[in-house]
Order: structure tokens, then sequence, then C-alpha cells
């Protein structure tokens, strides 16, 4: 971990699945067993429309699986991928965050100067900070957050990363997220899930890998390696057939932690 308090490894299982299988369309998923620890921040990453938010709707238990075992006794604060603005007010969607969580969670997303606006006033990135919120707020067993980093600027990524990581570390809860930002989710996540396939025809879930072995096995598909910059120790990506990208693609090392 890069942005806040080390979280240590050794913890028990939360929660796990095993051999599912959903069927939708044209779109088939399958997910190998995998477990989640407590304590634990799992990042999910793949390609666009590989099965990662069907994933999550059926350990969320919105969809059922065609096949498999999902955990039916976890508690989970979903946030969805698409937020429906509304005519409430931010303050009236936030009552519960706003009655335990001014300092660890409203003030560092920055919530109070938006909390007399309705939600149908905010832009992108201001309602995913306020759905954030709300997920972060709700008494679960884990969180699972769905492009978390969505609309929000570099520094609020950084941000959000460290609320979330606070959260989860404070309150001993689990985190799943699902997100397109390397660096989001390498400052941010223990483990990663990785998604292979192909978009809108198949999809497989495998992991949660150790970080190194889960950014390999995805850069190696995407033929991009990441390297660590000197300075501020985030990855960066290499320029294609540069020395740099030839040695590490040689050595197999798309990724350096």
């Amino acid at each position: 971990m890069t942005c806040g308090q080390p979280r240590s490894q050794q913890h028990d299982t939360l929660t796990s699945w095993s051999g599912i299988r959903k069927t939708l369309g044209s779109f088939t998923l399958t997910a190998e067993a995998g477990s989640i620890s407590q304590k634990e921040i799992v990042g999910v990453l793949g390609e666009n429309g590989i099965g990662k938010t069907t994933l999550a709707r059926i350990l969320s238990h919105v969809l059922k699986p065609d096949s498999g075992r999902t955990d039916e006794k976890i508690r989970i604060s979903y946030k969805p991928q698409y937020l429906e603005p509304s005519e409430y007010t931010v303050r009236e969607a936030l009552a519960k965050v706003l009655e335990k969580h001014q300092n660890d969670i409203i003030g560092p997303l920055n919530l109070d100067p938006l909390l007399d606006m309705s939600l149908e006033q905010l832009s992108g990135g201001e309602l995913q900070r306020v759905a954030i919120a709300a997920a972060l707020a709700k008494d679960c067993d884990m969180f699972l957050l769905d492009e978390p980093s969505a609309y929000l600027d570099v520094e609020q990524r950084i941000t959000t990363a460290k609320v979330i990581e606070n959260v989860v570390f404070t309150t001993g809860k689990s985190c799943l997220v699902i997100d397109h930002d390397l660096l989001f989710l390498d400052v941010l996540s223990d483990r990663l899930l990785v998604f292979e396939g192909s978009p809108a025809v198949e999809g497989r879930a495998k992991g949660p890998y150790a970080m190194e072995q889960g950014m390999n096995s995805l850069l190696s598909g995407l033929k991009i390696t990441l390297r660590r910059d000197e300075l501020s120790h985030r990855p960066r990506i290499n320029k294609p057939e540069s020395q740099k990208d030839q040695a590490q693609k040689a050595a197999g090392k798309y990724y350096y932690s």
C-alpha cells in the first residue's frame, strides 16, 4: 500500500464464490473460485463489456447466477456504475452520513459546499462523490464500488482512494473496487481480480491474485508495460517498443510493484 496505513494480509476469509456462470443474451460470464479476506481491498480490472459489472451484480444479489455458489449471507453496500440523480438534496441523501462521518467521509470528499443542492444540480463528479459517501456509510460486511473514479480528476481520485482505504482500515470491513484507472487501483488494492475474454461475447474472471501477478496477467494481454516512477512511485506506461518496454517484456515483468 502506498497511500495510507498498511493492512495485514493475514485475515480470515470474509466471503467466497465458486464456479459462477451467467448468460445474458449472447454474452456469457464465468468466474473461477475466489474469495475475499476480512479487511481487504480487491481491485477488479478488465476491458469494457467483459462482465465486471455482471459479476458485481451477482455478488450483490441483484442477479442470480445460472450456476455456481455465492455467499447469500454477506451484507453488501453496492454503488452501481451508473448513477441516477433525483430531486432530493445532498443533505437529505446523506443524512445518515452526516450523523457519524463528518471527519472521515464528508470533509475529505469536500461535500459540505454541496449539501443544500439537489442531486439533479450536481455535475458527474459531484454526484459520484455523494454516491461513494452514501455507500461507505452503510451498515454492511463489504463495500462493492463500481467505477468510483469516473468523472473525478486526478487529485480527487487519490483523495477518494485514501477515504476508501481509511474507512476499510477503521471499520474492519472489506471492499471490492471495479475501475479502469490503473493508478487508482495500484494505490488502493491489496489484490486484483482480473477479467479476460472478448467484450460482449464472453468474460472470464480469474483470481484474486497478488498485485504483481494480477497486473502482469492483465498487461501481458494488452501488451503494455508499466514502470515505477522514481520520484512519485506512481506507475507510468512505457512508450511501445522503447528500450524499457522491450526489456520488461523480455523479462516477463509488465508491472513493477
